[in-house]
C-alpha cells in the first residue's frame, strides 16, 4: 500500500514513525513550508526533520490545493494520511487516492472539532478523550469515522503530557485502520452532527487568568495551557505564570478578594471566585521556573498582595 503522509508538528511524528516501523511504503511526506527564525535561519518542522533523517522525499507547498495536485497524482498513493497538517485539502486531491484520505484527530469526534482539541478537553474538565481515525471531508473534522481509541485523562495531566500520550495512540490507531482497509473490513460511520462541538485555535491571550472563576476552572485552564501559552497573571506589573497548583476547598484564614494572596513561609494560596489555588510552581517574567518555596525566598509574594493587572 503506497502511503502519502501529510503532517507538520511533533504530534504527527509518532504516527509517521509507527508507519515506518511497521514497514509501510511511505512514498512521500507533505509538510508546511519552512519558517525563518529570528536570525533569518530556516527552521524545519518536526515532520520534515524526521522525513529527511529517514531519507523520505519531502514536498512543501504554500497551498497544496494550487500547487500539489500534479505531484500527488504522479506519486499515485493508495491512501493519504493527514495528521495536524495545517492546510485545507481540495476535493480534487481527496479523490486521488484509491482508499481516500484518512485523518488522525486528537479527540473523540464529533466532540472537539478544530485545531486545539487536546487543550480544550482539559480546559473543560473532561475525564476521558482519545483519537479518531476518519475519512477526510471538505468540512472541518466532519468525515465518517473508521475507528476510535479512548483513554482516561489523568487528574493532574497537562496538555503537553496528554499530547505525548495521544500522539502514540494516534500511531497505533492509524496502523489498525490500515489493517482494516487492507483486509476489506473497514466500515465508516457518519458522525452525529447533533453532538458536534467546535473550538477555536488557542491564542496567547487565552492564558490570562480571571480570578473570579472558580478554583477548579482556573486549575483546568492551567492544565490546558501548559506548556503554551501558560496560565498567567501579573505580579507588580510583570507577567507571572502559574505552572502547577492544587485546588483547595473551604475558606482561607483571612478575607480576600479574588486574586488575593495568603502566604505562609513556604506556601501560597490565591483566592478564586470560589475555592482557592495552592501554588506549587511559578515563573516570574525574566526568571526561570521555580517551586513555590524557592520563589517565596525572593520576598516578592506576601499576604494581601492581589494578583492581576
Amino acid at each position: 500500500m503506497r502511503i502519502l503522509f501529510l503532517g507538520t508538528p511533533d504530534f504527527a511524528v509518532k504516527a509517521l514513525d509507527k508507519l515506518i516501523s511497521c514497514d509501510y511504503d511511505v512514498v512521500g511526506v507533505v509538510t508546511q513550508p519552512d519558517k525563518r527564525r529570528n536570525r533569518g535561519e530556516l527552521s524545519f518542522c518536526p515532520v520534515k526533520q524526521y522525513a529527511v533523517d529517514k531519507g523520505i522525499k519531502v514536498y512543501q507547498y504554500d497551498s497544496i490545493r494550487r500547487e500539489g495536485v500534479q505531484d500527488i497524482k504522479a506519486l499515485s498513493p493508495d491512501v493519504m494520511i493527514t495528521c495536524a497538517f495545517g492546510q485545507i485539502i481540495s476535493q480534487e486531491i481527496l479523490d486521488i487516492p484509491k482508499y481516500g484520505v484518512l485523518n488522525i484527530h486528537a479527540s473523540l469526534l464529533p466532540k472537539y472539532r478544530g485545531s486545539s482539541p487536546i487543550q480544550w478537553c482539559l480546559i473543560n474538565g473532561e475525564k476521558r478523550t482519545g483519537v479518531t481515525i476518519m475519512k477526510t471531508a471538505l468540512a472541518v473534522d466532519s468525515g465518517d469515522i473508521l475507528l476510535q481509541k479512548a483513554i482516561d485523562i489523568l487528574p493532574d495531566e497537562n496538555a503537553g503530557e496528554l499530547f505525548d500520550r495521544l500522539s502514540v495512540l494516534g500511531g497505533d490507531a492509524i496502523v489498525e485502520a490500515l489493517e482494516l482497509i487492507e483486509s476489506g473490513k473497514a466500515q465508516f460511520v457518519p458522525q452525529d452532527e447533533s453532538e458536534a462541538t467546535h473550538y477555536p485555535m488557542i491564542s496567547k491571550e487565552d492564558g490570562l487568568i480571571d480570578w473570579n472563576l472558580s478554583a477548579v476552572e482556573i486549575f483546568n485552564k492551567m492544565r490546558g495551557f501548559t506548556p503554551w501559552p501558560s496560565a498567567y497573571t501579573y505580579l507588580d506589573g510583570k507577567l507571572f505564570k502559574i505552572l502547577q497548583s492544587k485546588v483547595i476547598d473551604g475558606d482561607l484564614p483571612i478575607q480576600l478578594s479574588a486574586g488575593g494572596v495568603y502566604a505562609t513561609k513556604n506556601t501560597v494560596f490565591v483566592k478564586c471566585g470560589s475555592g482557592s489555588l495552592q501554588l506549587a510552581q511559578v515563573q516570574l517574567e525574566g526568571k526561570k521556573a521555580m517551586d513555590i518555596s524557592s520563589f517565596m525566598a525572593s520576598g516578592k509574594l506576601k499576604s494581601n498582595v492581589v494578583l492581576g493587572k
